[in-house]
């Protein structure tokens, strides 16, 4: 079968065993570690596996026409496949198929405004509960920062989040923007650990309902201002911009159409922090199953792509990090949690949606392993001495964080 040919060419290293419809077995690898035992059901699959394993990898497993024998999950297939692949593609047909999506991806990702919504609302808008099942208390759905390795989700998440608010020296009193605020953790977070006044925009009805809720509930009303708008809409001027998560929905076709509103946002003397999904390698195409089913109109930059669109509206890159491997650790957990309650997720929706959800997160996880996935944390300014000479600020920041000394704390909290 032609998938199993595929397998052969992939899988040189482990011990995959595959049962086909008929109960035919196959053995690839070279025997090391764990065997895995995958199993297909029908025999419609096999083709279409071959033809375009990018795509129908994950709608087999969604409708149930493979399965993992446990202790295994797909997660272990996954790891199995792609740690056999690294940055490679599975074939020379594949590798021209890629070719040809990257091509069209200007098409694909277009989000003018109002598309731009629809595409949000495909994903964020969902049930609500599905996304407590997994998340930190504070609903931070982006990568967590491990300081140290043995950090929890909740304590990574807030040194993420703790992590941003020192590289962006921000003052009492500032005005400070978070486009693409989630269900408003972050914003919440600057508003009482710096006492500056903060507006948080989403395209989500959902976030923003949840965000304006918690706003009120921690009392920051006054302080804190979540709107249901696309940042492009806005009017001038911010000290300070934080984006988290939200550039990846920006499409290449409007990386510069980003960075020049970023710009035209910001006061002379602003910084702005962009933290985003890259990609080690070149430029490509986003997988074309998430494209589908998960992120519509997404796609994961490289960093070529994203100063190439800097470099022409006048900002200035003053500080990059990688982070490395930190997503890849913060979707373990997130995966953990939802496979521990996944029967309550099968009550808000419905099996195929949890198989669906189970292959996103193994399947995130495995790229940040191993195909060269990473953040990126972007500092940009429109004047070169808009921030001290070196990063030590940053750093001190950080440590008064960790000593619990928040200087800019509100009275009372």
């Amino acid at each position: 079968m032609l998938f199993g040919l595929l397998l052969n060419n992939v899988v040189k290293h482990g011990s995959l065993r595959v049962f086909d419809y008929n109960d035919r077995e196959k053995t690839y690898g070279d025997g090391t570690g764990q065997r895995i035992t995958l199993r297909l059901h029908i025999r419609g699959p096999h083709t279409a596996l071959a033809l375009n394993p990018y795509l129908k990898l994950g709608e087999a497993y969604m409708d149930g026409q493979i399965t993992v024998d446990p202790p295994h999950s797909i997660y272990d297939v996954l790891d199995l496949v792609l740690s056999n692949l690294g940055t490679n593609y599975s074939s020379k047909a594949m590798q021209i198929y890629a070719a040809l999506r990257r091509m069209k991806r200007r098409i694909d990702q277009h989000n003018p405004v109002g598309k731009a919504q629809a595409n949000v609302a495909h994903h964020y808008d969902l049930d609500g509960g599905i996304y407590d099942l997994f998340l930190d208390e504070d609903k931070q759905y982006s990568c967590a920062y491990y300081a140290r390795d043995d950090m929890s989700l909740e304590e990574a998440q807030r040194a993420k989040k703790h992590h941003i608010i020192a590289k962006l020296a921000i003052e009492p009193g500032m005005r400070v923007l978070d486009i693409g605020c989630g269900w408003g953790g972050m914003a919440l977070t600057i508003a009482e650990e710096t006492s500056a006044n903060v507006v948080g925009v989403t395209l989500s009805e959902e976030q923003h309902k949840v965000a304006t809720a918690r706003a009120a509930k921690r009392g920051l009303s006054d302080q804190v201002e979540f709107r249901l708008q696309d940042y492009r809409l806005l009017e001038p001027s911010f000290d300070r911009i934080v984006s988290v998560g939200m550039f990846e929905h920006v499409g290449i076709g409007h990386y510069t159409e980003y960075f020049n509103h970023v710009n035209r946002l910001l006061t002379e003397d602003g910084v702005a922090l962009i933290h985003t999904i890259g990609r080690l390698d070149p430029p490509a195409a986003t997988n074309p199953w998430i494209a589908k089913y998960i992120f519509p109109g997404g796609y994961i930059p490289a960093l070529s792509e994203m100063a190439a669109s800097v470099e022409p509206t006048g900002l200035l890159m003053t500080d990059l990090e990688v982070l490395r491997l930190h997503y890849a650790k913060t979707l373990r957990e997130w995966r953990r949690r939802f496979m521990a309650r996944r029967d309550e997720a099968l009550k808000i929706y419905d099996e195929r949606f949890c198989r669906m959800w189970e292959f996103y997160l193994a399947g995130s996880e495995t790229s940040f392993r191993h195909e060269g996935m990473v953040n990126f944390q972007l500092q940009l300014t429109r004047k070169i001495d808009a921030l001290p000479l070196t990063r030590n600020y940053m750093i001190e920041q950080e440590d008064r964080f960790e000593a619990g000394n928040i200087p800019h704390r509100l009275a009372g909290d």
